[in-house]
């Protein structure tokens, strides 16, 4: 019995220890990432919360006409023109990335942009799956 509990007590100790770890030091050093935006060629859009999408839509026909590469660099967004470039700037922990809009959504309530595997992992946002975000629009 006492084997049984040791190694329940080890499951949850090495699956919540590390995330606890990693959250302080992700905290650290969003306010010094998100501060570098240029000003100067980005505007801010828009705030919210982002999503990515699902792996089952590769190869699947986008609203633009092309076809869904999880390996890309677009996202889809409701209302900007297709081929406006965004730069998205995860605020949890600062890292960011271009994006071209290619495709219309999301069509959740709260979710500003739905963006390919490929922006979703650049942003470390695969584990989580919603992150509060920026959008800035290329002037």
């Amino acid at each position: 019995m006492s084997k049984n509990r040791f190694r329940l007590f080890m499951f949850f100790f090495c699956m919540f220890v590390p995330i606890s770890c990693c959250l302080g030091q992700v905290q650290k050093g969003a306010a010094a990432e998100s501060a570098k935006v240029d000003t100067a060629k980005w505007s801010l859009y828009e705030k919210g919360d982002a999503t990515y999408y699902s792996a089952r839509t590769h190869g699947k026909m986008l609203a633009s006409g092309e076809r869904y590469d999880r390996n890309g660099l677009f996202c889809a967004h409701k209302k900007l023109p297709f081929g406006t470039k965004i730069r998205v700037v995860n605020k949890k922990n600062g890292k960011e990335v271009v994006v071209t809009v290619k495709d219309r959504g999301p069509f959740a309530k709260g979710r500003v942009i739905d963006l390919s595997n490929k922006a979703a992992e650049t942003l470390d946002m695969l584990r989580v799956g919603v992150v509060p975000v920026e959008l800035w629009v290329l002037k």
